[in-house]
């Protein structure tokens, strides 16, 4: 005669809770690398946008004979942008904001850490 056994397959706790401690580690070292990406892929976007402004206010001056002391608005470089016919003014990624500047002074951003070298 066979004694039958019944075996319920399945996980125990201590397996379940090693698995949620594996991926809670995982978690943990992947979201700080995450948030520094995106950081330094604003960083990036907003100077690429600051190389783009001073080259469309540098292609006006020229264009338009202005003198180094002249004062460009948005608004007059925006056709020089590149972007199309009539052009597009770019917003900054980290919620700052373009100041266009002097010809000879560089365009700035209000976000603190994005300046064009």
């Amino acid at each position: 005669m066979r004694i039958r056994t019944l075996r319920a397959s399945g996980f125990t706790l201590v397996e379940i809770m090693i698995v949620v401690a594996i991926i809670g580690l995982l978690a943990a070292i992947a979201i700080p690398n995450f948030v520094r990406a995106r950081a330094t892929s604003q960083t990036n976007a907003c100077i690429n946008n600051l190389r783009q402004i001073d080259g469309a206010k540098q292609q006006w001056a020229l264009e338009n004979k202005q003198l180094s002391t002249a004062s460009p608005s948005m608004g007059v470089i925006q056709p020089y942008l590149g972007r199309g016919t009539g052009g597009t003014v770019p917003s900054c990624p980290a919620s700052g904001a373009y100041t266009v500047n002097v010809l000879t002074t560089a365009p700035t951003c209000t976000v603190a850490n994005h300046v064009l070298p």
